[in-house]
């Protein structure tokens, strides 16, 4: 059904741009002209501009000839850190990085699978609703292509973002909510070898909090990270200032709660113990999501695996991704595995036997809308 010769010449083509968060531009042209040339509608919207990137999230629409519910199909277009000068290797089976920058799959490996699935539907001549298809900008750096994104364009039902790894066939109906932490501690410098009793050490504080704080995984919905610290001057200074990145995450807002309460009375009590101060800058990034067994949605998903013998596995993810802000903007949304394999790292893969059966699962479920 799927054209696989297409689908690993377009991944390639498409993972050798550049296009690292804020700086989709020369991506959103391409996608754009590959909309364009299949007769898709295309409208930029002014997400950029509000966040300071040189392009917008892009809202594309496939008029249907069926009396179905509308959808929304969604991957993003931006990439991780290392990503300039992206050079993927194809060997076997597999496309992967060259080993020095990521690879770009993620969401390279939705983009494709959405561009597959629309090609397919137009040269099968198969009937479908009306079909949004939108590339986001900036997801990597909190989800701000979809947070500024013109839902007022988009009368759709139900979503479908392709942007998760794991065997096809699993779909994520729920993800967690997140906060995260600046933090600033301030100690008092001295001269570390001369009156170091009359310094305060910010690390000491630090260490002394963390030491005491309930880190990785809390509970099976409920997880907490201290990601980075930065400060202190010189090895003969007593460290004044430290700045400390952290975040919690859960599917249960009273337990993201708590454990936020409980990150930030450490920093305080250890604050308070040495002489200190602390202060807290705390961002809620995006809503958790959960879609019950129950809803319209999965019975189309249900009906489209046992149509393409893809087996179905439903589940939760700990990661957050344009569905949670979907979801959270009335359109019933689920995350879809396209294998993508090591992302966020050097080593990030893809298994084109994976991208192909994506595809055609995407196809089955747009098959599947009622």
């Amino acid at each position: 059904m799927v054209n696989r010769d297409r689908i690993i010449n377009e991944f390639i083509q498409l993972t050798k741009i550049d296009s690292i968060s804020l700086y989709e531009r020369e991506m959103a042209d391409a996608l754009k002209l590959k909309m364009l040339k299949e007769g898709i509608n295309v409208k930029e919207d002014d997400a950029g501009k509000k966040i300071g990137g040189n392009a917008g999230n892009l809202i594309c629409t496939l008029k249907g000839n069926k009396n179905v519910s509308p959808i929304v199909l969604m991957a993003h277009m931006d990439t991780v850190t290392p990503g300039i000068g992206k050079k993927p290797k194809l060997e076997g089976s597999f496309i992967k990085s060259d080993g020095t920058t990521v690879l770009g799959g993620d969401d390279v490996g939705g983009i494709v699978c959405i561009l597959e699935a629309v090609r397919v539907l137009k040269e099968q001549n198969i009937d479908h609703g009306d079909i949004y298809i939108v590339f986001t900008v900036a997801e990597e750096i909190g989800l701000q292509g979809a947070k500024n994104l013109d839902f007022a364009a988009i009368n759709a039902k139900y979503g479908f973002v392709m942007d998760l790894g794991g065997e096809i066939g699993f779909v994520a109906t729920s993800a967690p909510t997140q906060n995260t932490f600046d933090i600033k501690i301030k100690g008092k410098a001295v001269h570390a070898g001369i009156e170091p009793e009359k310094g305060i050490s910010a690390i000491e504080i630090a260490a002394d909090a963390i030491s005491k704080m309930k880190l990785g995984r809390i509970d099976d919905e409920t997880t907490a990270n201290i990601g980075t610290i930065k400060g202190g001057e010189a090895t003969n200074i007593v460290c004044e200032n430290l700045e400390i990145r952290a975040e919690a995450r859960s599917r249960d807002n009273e337990k993201l709660k708590a454990q936020t309460e409980h990150m930030k009375s450490c920093f305080k009590e250890s604050a308070n113990k040495f002489g200190g101060k602390v202060v807290f800058k705390i961002e809620h990034l995006y809503p958790a999501y959960s879609i019950d067994e129950s809803e319209d949605i999965v019975s189309i998903l249900k009906t489209a695996s046992e149509k393409t013998g893809i087996e179905l596995k439903l589940g939760q993810t700990g990661g957050g991704s344009d569905t949670n802000i979907i979801n959270s903007n009335g359109i019933k949304a689920v995350n879809v595995s396209v294998g993508m394999d090591k992302v966020h790292s050097v080593e990030e893969q893809i298994n084109i036997d994976d991208i192909v059966k994506a595809t055609e699962f995407l196809i089955s479920i747009i098959q599947s809308i009622y």
